[in-house]
């Protein structure tokens, strides 16, 4: 049996293994989408689909954006090859993003955090679960402004399960189905409310499949500390894109990583997140 430090230890470095795999599930499940819509899309004009080859994500393997070559075993170590490699593909030596060792480097400390602060159990084991396809969202969402249907609802069923087993004493099931209701029903009103105000949708169905799924782990009481961390964040951030960047008013935020990194707060802070807004 693992002690506890020894449990924090096992899950850093696993989550090194996940945030390499997350590295992947980031970079090719929005291209798989675009396929798959592509393919409907000639189905629909009665055309051919076009022929892509298998892509998914365990095939091809992964390989140097630029020269294409495999990335060999030795040379995907997840954030210690790139140290190694300069940063560069063993190859052709093009630069390879640091972004990749990054969410690496991120996964691993996250779950770290999350096993110190659940014990060994199988409530931490889900809570991995959904710390893990949380930063694959945050991810998808910044580069594409896509949450993908195939990770949120997964990931809302998954919570309701999680609580049909008691994993997260003070959140009754109850509270959990009532949660992922009103997640939903929230986004959707104000969606609406903006979109009849003003002729605009001011975010995506994405949005409300996400803090539905959170509702589902976290239960109602969390939607409003929720909703407040991440709009104030989403509105300073906005703010500072607008100001210091110089990006239009026009340019879609995407709000995804701001509901994610939210949620995963109010993950650790558990009932004082809470207690705090709604006290009693």
């Amino acid at each position: 049996m693992l002690t506890d430090s020894q449990f924090v230890i096992a899950a850093a470095v696993f989550g090194l293994a996940i945030g390499s795999f997350l590295n992947v599930v980031i970079h090719r499940l929005p291209r798989m989408m675009e396929s798959e819509w592509r393919a409907q899309c000639a189905e629909l004009e009665g055309k051919e689909a076009p022929d892509t080859g298998r892509y998914n994500l365990l095939v091809p393997r992964s390989q140097c954006p630029s020269c294409q070559m495999p990335i060999r075993a030795r040379d995907n170590i997840p954030v210690f090859s790139w140290l190694i490699l300069g940063g560069k593909c063993a190859q052709c030596k093009a630069k390879i993003s640091p972004r990749y060792p990054i969410v690496e480097a991120l996964t691993a400390c996250l779950s770290a955090l999350v096993a110190w602060k659940f014990g060994l159990g199988w409530t931490a084991g889900a809570a991995l679960v959904l710390t893990w396809t949380l930063i694959a969202l945050v991810f998808i969402d910044a580069d594409t402004t896509l949450l993908p249907d195939d990770l949120t609802l997964p990931l809302l069923w998954l919570g309701l399960l999680a609580h049909l087993f008691g994993l997260f004493p003070g959140v009754t099931l109850r509270d959990a189905v009532i949660g992922a209701i009103a997640g939903y029903l929230v986004l959707w009103a104000v969606y609406w409310a903006f979109k009849l105000a003003t002729g605009k949708e001011g975010m995506g169905y994405g949005d409300f499949k996400l803090l539905a799924a959170l509702g589902a782990w976290m239960g109602w009481k969390a939607l409003l500390p929720i909703l407040l961390a991440s709009s104030v964040v989403g509105a300073v951030v906005g703010i500072v894109l607008i100001v210091l960047a110089r990006r239009g008013r026009e340019v879609p935020i995407p709000f995804g990583p701001y509901l994610a990194t939210a949620g995963f707060l109010v993950l650790l802070l558990g009932r004082r997140a809470t207690e705090w807004l709604l006290p009693g």
